[in-house]
């Protein structure tokens, strides 16, 4: 594989992954607008690795503190313990959703269309959730409907440019959270969400027999670890004093974009 390629889906998938701008939306056009093939599901899997491995670390102490009150049925830190069902509960949804749509093979879901829509309709929602009054700071008191709500909208995220972040940073916007909590929330989600999605696509290569390691996919793992942790730590300093605005515009200049490439007949209209 071409170093180039190997470098732009690791940038795309480490600087993307956590932003509210979909990572998936962008990595399924890199055959639509360069020259390059699809770049396997082998790399895809090495990708997602890396980010996982880079919020685990940045949340070790979070997820060290839930695994212990959860071992210790809530004894001492039952808001540690809470939040940790709360997060297995809201990942339920988007588990049993993801599931379904890795074998459905649903055409518009492949469409250039489908994710300029969906960056133009996520990126009016994500604008209007950030209008919301913030009133709630406290994770560890996070209700079942409310886990179960942001659980579920995640599921949109199966859609491409909807941008699994963005989703869910949106919906627990509206349910009063501050940014700074939503966002952490969201890392936290990305855990079993992203570990899920690789489970299910490492399988599949398994079952195909194409699940050989190689260097490219050690790269790629590496780079998108390192962009990530560079993503993560300026995302969590942009939100303590900045909005969702900068996202906002981003992702209305690039479904304009891509809806006018697709009018001008400058792109293909599907991926596959």
């Amino acid at each position: 594989m071409p170093l180039s390629l190997m470098i732009l889906v690791a940038a795309i998938q480490g600087l993307t992954e956590f932003l509210p701008v979909s990572s998936s939306g962008h990595l399924v056009l890199i055959p639509i607008v360069t020259d390059f093939a699809y770049q396997g599901r082998v790399i895809d899997v090495a990708a997602h690795v890396g980010t996982l491995v880079t919020v685990a670390f940045y949340l070790r102490a979070e997820i060290m503190a839930i695994a212990l009150a959860m071992l210790r049925f809530g004894r001492n830190d039952p808001d540690h313990a809470r939040l940790g069902i709360m997060l297995f509960l809201a990942t339920i949804p988007v588990i049993i959703a993801g599931y379904i749509v890795n074998y459905a093979n649903w055409h518009w879901l492949g469409m250039v269309y489908t994710i300029a829509i969906a960056n133009l309709v996520f990126a009016v929602i994500l604008w209007l959730a950030d209008k919301v009054p913030a009133a709630q700071h406290d994770l560890g008191q996070i209700s079942l409907q409310t886990a179960l709500i942001i659980g579920i909208v995640q599921i949109c995220a199966l859609i491409p440019g909807a941008s699994r972040s963005g989703v869910t940073m949106s919906a627990a916007r509206f349910l009063g959270y501050d940014r700074v909590t939503a966002a952490r929330f969201s890392l936290l989600l990305s855990l079993p969400t992203i570990a899920g999605a690789g489970l299910l696509k490492t399988l599949d290569l398994v079952k195909s027999g194409d699940a050989t390691l190689s260097a490219d996919a050690v790269i790629v793992a590496v780079s998108s670890a390192g962009l990530a942790w560079l993503a993560i730590r300026w995302m969590m300093r942009w939100f303590t004093t900045a909005g969702y605005s900068i996202f906002v515009y981003y992702r209305l200049a690039l479904s304009g974009l891509l809806l006018l490439a697709l009018a001008q007949g400058w792109v293909a209209t599907s991926i596959s």
